[in-house]
């Protein structure tokens, strides 16, 4: 059974042209793009070529533009770079509702002597840029602040964040794995001094990314070793999954209006269906200002984890904003900053499309999901006695 595949915020799959352009290099053209001979050369052309891809996608300068392994390790460099660029500096400014990425590596450095500053969120997952403003201090370091939530969708005000960040002479740093590819970004016309991508949310392979440096922007490696990526990052180049980061950007390029018709329709059209046909159904987030692709839906008094499980024997294959699955039992830490009732938290399903989606997939989903969470409600006692409430009789 082919899976009907909405889980996009969580990997993608590589795109045909993306696979048939790195696998030459996998055994043909094998060289290593440092070295003096041509074999070697001839790879490093085509590196250069998906620096001009990925620039291109981003509006920045090919030289801006830093190879990695990954939107972890992305995160981790940018913020790591600010805080021994600055070595003066403690503090750091963040909000609740980040990446684990960027969450972890925080907690990590309370641990060690810095001080962080977690912005809240509304209900509808925004960021309040007065209260940001308050909490930027002559000690912040660095902003991290992510472009695009993973969960949610919703899209943060970071240009307008990263100007008030360099009025303050403040390094600012945004998370852009689930935006690139989703909506327009030039990074020439803003303040924004890092930016990290990572290639599998974009129809190219795990294991590879970038981080954006703009050009003259103190900076500091986190991978030490050979002259690679301008002694900015050491290592070998990746070099087929480089090559297949350019072509995916490139595609991506092409597609950003699918992505803002076709996949929002799509998104829009299962929304509007879910609401109008089961009962105590709510969407999360922002609805104006989101991704197009994305979607998270709570379903009142039922798990998350048990309508994964019965769209998993339909071959549905979505992810659940609880963190149940990972044994848990409390809602994920997006939601919870949100304020959504745990009641309503705890059953919260998230879609994600991608431009390979269909119609047909949308039906399928719309005729199987109502049926489950009926099920699952027949199952529950809270949604008993909830609806015992709504009707006046409890």
């Amino acid at each position: 059974m082919k899976p009907v595949y909405m889980d996009n915020n969580a990997t993608t799959s590589v795109a045909a042209e993306v696979l048939e352009a790195m696998l030459p290099y996998f055994h043909d053209l094998y060289g290593n793009p440092s070295s003096m001979h041509s074999f070697g050369g001839q790879v490093m052309r085509e590196v250069r070529k998906a620096r001009e891809q990925v620039a291109a996608l981003l509006g920045a300068s090919p030289e801006e533009i830093v190879f990695t392994s990954c939107g972890t390790e992305s995160d981790n460099t940018a913020i790591r770079s600010a805080l021994s660029s600055y070595p003066d500096k403690k503090h750091i400014v963040t909000s609740r509702v980040e990446h684990p990425a960027v969450r972890a590596l925080c907690s990590h450095l309370a641990t060690r002597g810095y001080r962080v500053t977690e912005l809240p969120v509304d209900g509808e997952g925004r960021l309040d840029l007065e209260q940001y403003k308050r909490a930027l201090t002559p000690d912040t370091a660095i902003v991290s602040l992510m472009w695009a939530n993973n969960e949610t969708g919703v899209i943060f005000p970071v240009e307008k964040a990263a100007e008030m960040a360099r009025e303050r002479n403040i390094l600012f740093h945004t998370d852009a794995v689930q935006s690139v590819g989703k909506i327009p970004i030039n990074l020439s016309k803003t303040a924004i001094d890092m930016l990290s991508l990572s290639g599998h949310k974009l129809h190219a392979p795990k294991g590879i990314g970038i981080l954006y440096l703009r050009k003259g922007a103190k900076f500091s490696p986190f991978m030490l070793g050979g002259h690679q990526e301008r002694g900015r990052r050491g290592g070998t180049e990746a070099t087929p999954s480089i090559i297949g980061l350019g072509v995916a950007a490139e595609l991506a390029h092409k597609k950003m209006e699918i992505e803002n018709t076709f996949v929002k329709g799509l998104r829009d059209r299962l929304e509007k269906t879910i609401l109008e046909t089961i009962p105590n159904a709510k969407v999360n987030g922002d609805r104006q200002n989101r991704l197009p692709n994305t979607s998270n839906i709570s379903f009142e008094f039922v798990e998350g984890e048990g309508i994964l499980l019965m769209m998993d024997e339909f071959g549905i294959c979505a992810s659940s904003g609880s963190a149940c699955t990972s044994g848990s039992l409390q809602p994920s830490h997006v939601l919870r900053a949100m304020g959504i009732p745990f009641t309503m938290a705890h059953g919260s399903i998230r879609f994600s499309l991608s431009v390979y989606n269909t119609e047909e997939e949308i039906d399928f989903v719309l005729e199987k999901l109502p049926p489950i969470i009926q099920t699952l409600r027949s199952m529950s006692p809270y949604w008993k006695v909830g609806a015992a409430q709504v009707c006046g009789e409890a």
